[in-house]
């Protein structure tokens, strides 16, 4: 009975030895899980950024122009202009009907002449009544009263010809002229259709002088100044070479959180048309600063940071993101110096304390 069962101990026994070599055998080698990442780095940069230029967009436009309105409501009864005409200051462009109007000013007219003839005739009398009084046959309380009808009435004309004056620019407003010479960019009305009181109708513009409008961020207004003079590059014609404008006007930060700020820039003359897409290129002054690739920088749950490479070996560092410019991130980190490697290509593939090889 003990014979036979030895030999089966003996037989499961060998059995389970082969399984655990079997398996011991499908398992990866120390050395084989250990092989380093292959991954793509480039260098910490730091210093001064001077030479990075930052490019922000804009349109072309005349540096005068105006958006024309009428003082008064009415009906659009007469448009002298056509879109694209040039015109001459003082020239009539365009002008609306409003029925109370002329009544109002002969109105007035006729007001202020009724008040005169009464004057006039307040005067008469008054100088009649102080020849009178001088020979005792008026006394001095009626001299008086006429003295004090005649002021008043002196008083009311006054008042007459200032509503007079008021009724006349009223209709001298239903008149829309030229402010200055220039060329009609758009009408805004159709002839026949009601005008608002500073509704606008058309828009004029000079065909001398050009500006274009940049808007920057806050910290950007700290590197521009009056008069400095800036790149213009046309979107249009890449292969045209850059035009040269002035900085003329400057805005001032506010206190609203990523507002952009507007920057006025002066072009030649004769370069550049109203309505064309332009580029200007402002660079920052010298600054000291640490830069990274912007693909280096990941973003997670604790923070920005980055894979600094160190005797084959990725450590993440933890940065702060200051600005963008251009490719590249100006970060503030103590941990990283000009000169680092860090990854920039297969992050996601490695983790902190891997085994990396740069390529």
């Amino acid at each position: 009975m003990n014979t036979i069962r030895h030999p089966a101990i003996l037989s499961l026994a060998v059995v389970v030895v082969l399984l655990v070599s079997g398996c011991k055998s499908s398992e990866p080698s120390p050395e084989q899980s250990a092989a380093p990442i292959t991954v793509r780095a480039a260098e910490v940069t730091g210093g001064q950024t001077e030479g990075v230029s930052l490019r922000f967009s804009g349109i072309v436009r005349a540096a005068q122009r105006a958006t024309l309105t009428f003082q008064v409501s009415g009906t659009l009864r007469e448009r002298a202009v056509e879109l694209g005409q040039t015109v001459k200051t003082g020239e009539l462009l365009a002008r609306v009907y409003n029925p109370a109007l002329e009544p109002a000013r002969d109105s007035a007219v006729a007001r202020l002449e009724e008040l005169r003839t009464q004057f006039d005739q307040a005067q008469r009398e008054w100088e009649r009544s102080r020849q009178l009084h001088e020979r005792g046959v008026v006394s001095e309380q009626g001299l008086e009263q006429l003295a004090s009808r005649r002021d008043s009435l002196k008083a009311s004309m006054a008042t007459a010809e200032a509503s007079l004056a008021e009724a006349t620019r009223l209709l001298q407003e239903s008149e829309l002229r030229a402010p200055f010479d220039g060329r009609v960019e758009a009408l805004l009305v159709e002839r026949d259709e009601f005008v608002a009181s500073g509704q606008p109708v058309m828009r004029l513009s000079s065909p001398e002088g050009r500006e274009v409008e940049v808007r920057v961020p806050a910290y950007m207004l700290n590197h521009v100044s009056l008069g400095q003079l800036l790149p213009v590059w046309s979107v249009q014609d890449r292969n045209r070479p850059p035009e040269t404008g002035s900085i003329v006007e400057i805005a001032q930060s506010g206190g609203v959180r990523g507002e952009l700020h507007p920057v006025l820039v002066a072009l030649p003359a004769d370069t550049l048309e109203p309505g064309e897409p332009v580029e200007v290129g402002i660079t920052p002054r010298e600054t000291v600063a640490t830069t990274v690739p912007l693909l280096a920088v990941m973003k997670s749950n604790g923070g920005a940071s980055v894979f600094r490479v160190s005797d084959g070996v990725a450590r993440r560092v933890s940065v702060t993101v200051q600005r963008i410019i251009g490719e590249r991130v100006v970060v503030d980190a103590t941990e990283l110096t000009a000169g680092d490697q860090v990854v920039y290509a297969g992050m996601t593939r490695i983790s902190d304390g891997d085994a990396v090889q740069v390529r």
